[in-house]
């Protein structure tokens, strides 16, 4: 289990290039075990860019990057994470029981037949489709799948890239009640979203990420005060016609 008091993310002046141009200026924050936070930002912000350096996929140019107090690039860093792509996507031949098992034993776990079908029922997620190829699946059954893959792993942190993102509107707020039911449990997430009506259910804090810099860190209702907008689309739109001053 992670150390009390250590941040379950913490990054300090990170700065990438990617062919010749900076997608990461300075960035710095940190994310308390237990904290839900959201990464906002126009497309082509950096978001992606800066999630691939927290994962470890990716190595910034300077700064750094630890996760429980372990560096990123170390592999006890991972033992604490689980993480949902935009999109999940499996061995095409592999039944959808067979993806759970499989991500279950590469953490060295079991999937209890009970929590498995406690999670898919709470996701709308047909059991019989447990038995079909996952190439058979749609986008909102493989996106639950995934879900239901990191919910199972009980993993203190979890990343996900726009895990609501091409979904249906019952599936979309199928997703939104699963993961809001996980930051009520004390999980660590961190995520990243256009679905700026969910963040008052779903996170305590919101990154907005403009250009490769950070221009704004605190709560929903911060943002809304800081911006003098009731609307959190507004505000957001406000924070981006911000220049970029927080420390990295």
């Amino acid at each position: 289990m992670p150390a009390p008091g250590v941040p379950a993310v913490k990054c300090v002046g990170l700065v990438k290039d990617y062919r010749r141009h900076r997608v990461l200026d300075d960035v710095g924050f940190r994310i308390e075990s237990g904290e839900s936070v959201a990464l906002l930002g126009p497309n082509g912000a950096g978001k992606t860019s800066l999630l691939r350096v927290v994962l470890d996929f990716s190595r910034a140019q300077t700064g750094a990057v630890s996760l429980f107090g372990f560096d990123s690039r170390d592999p006890r860093a991972r033992r604490s994470l689980a993480f949902l792509p935009e999109r999940f996507s499996p061995n095409p031949e592999m039944t959808g029981d067979e993806v759970l098992v499989l991500f279950a034993r590469l953490r060295g776990q079991e999937v209890a037949s009970s929590d498995r079908d406690r999670i898919l029922e709470r996701l709308r997620f047909p059991a019989e489709a447990l038995g079909r190829p996952v190439r058979a699946y749609s986008k909102g059954m493989l996106q639950k799948l995934g879900l239901a893959a990191v919910v199972l792993s009980r993993a203190p942190l979890t990343v996900l890239d726009e895990p609501m993102s091409g979904l249906d509107p019952v599936a979309r707020i199928t997703m939104r009640d699963v993961l809001r039911d996980l930051r009520v449990e004390g999980r660590t997430l961190f995520f990243t979203t256009h679905a700026l009506h969910d963040l008052d259910l779903l996170c305590d804090r919101v990154l907005v990420l403009n250009e490769g810099r950070l221009v704004f860190d605190g709560s929903v209702d911060a943002m809304r005060e800081r911006y003098q907008q009731s609307d959190l689309e507004a505000a957001f739109m406000a924070s981006l016609r911000e220049p970029a001053s927080l420390p990295g």
